[in-house]
């Protein structure tokens, strides 16, 4: 079945992949950025963006980690789409959004993103929220935070990275099937500690660290326990391991 699908932040990183999904699977595609005319978090441009659309993606990132501003830039553009989706007679909200978000005390850009999924569910229109682990593009800067000193100092907690290409491609199959109106976790094949995943890192790139585990360390400020960012039992595994990821680059 072909369907009219509007992808909104589809100039950023999963956007850009999803779109070129869905368009090679035959759907007609609108491809919505500031790019071409289309200000979610202002509500400008939308009415013609979600014209005539079955099925909306939100894969918006806010550009800053500032805590106010994302706060205010996920409140408002999950405000102005769901409202705009729901005129619009959209049968299917499709929100990116991350694993565990609604189990940590974060900042404001977490706690974004919790309004942004509660807005969606609460908007009367067909849902699916995909929880996505972090991306193996993340690692990196992830590792690159918890660095003080000349130690990574790492949480005492566990991560379970997946590649964002085939979070794109769990995004684009979901968003040509029928909404869940619930919850679907994704996340890479194997779960490992902060510190494994920093060495993993740090090895890749042929560096020397000492990796100390801290209890008081923070995922970007954010305190998290041992399974914070661990995705349901029954969550998706896509297929890549960060290790092979590492090594093919």
């Amino acid at each position: 079945m072909v369907l009219n699908i509007t992808v909104v932040g589809a100039t950023g990183q999963i956007g850009r992949q999803v779109v070129d999904l869905l368009t090679a699977a035959g759907h007609r595609v609108t491809a919505a950025s500031r790019a071409s005319g289309v200000d979610v978090a202002l509500g400008t441009g939308l009415d013609a963006a979600l014209k005539d659309a079955d099925v909306v993606v939100d894969v918006l990132n806010s550009p800053t980690m500032d805590d106010d501003a994302a706060l205010a830039f996920f409140t408002e553009t999950s405000a102005n789409l769901s409202l705009a989706a729901k005129g619009a007679g959209v049968g299917h909200y499709v929100l990116l959004s991350i694993v565990g978000v609604d189990t940590v005390e974060g900042g404001g850009y977490l706690r974004g993103k919790v309004v942004q999924e509660e807005t969606v569910a609460a908007s009367g229109v067909p849902y699916t929220i995909v929880r996505a682990a972090q991306f193996h593009e993340l690692t990196e800067t992830i590792v690159g935070s918890l660095t003080v000193d000349g130690q990574v100092r790492a949480p005492d907690a566990k991560i379970q990275p997946t590649l964002a290409a085939e979070v794109a491609t769990v995004i684009a199959r979901i968003a040509a099937a029928p909404a869940i109106n619930g919850i679907h976790d994704v996340a890479g094949p194997e779960s490992m500690s902060f510190a494994d995943m920093a060495a993993l890192v740090l090895g890749a790139r042929r560096e020397e660290m000492p990796i100390v585990v801290d209890p008081a360390a923070t995922y970007f400020g954010t305190p998290i326990t041992e399974t914070s960012l661990i995705p349901a039992p029954d969550s998706e595994r896509t297929a890549t391991r960060l290790s092979d990821w590492l090594a093919s680059k």
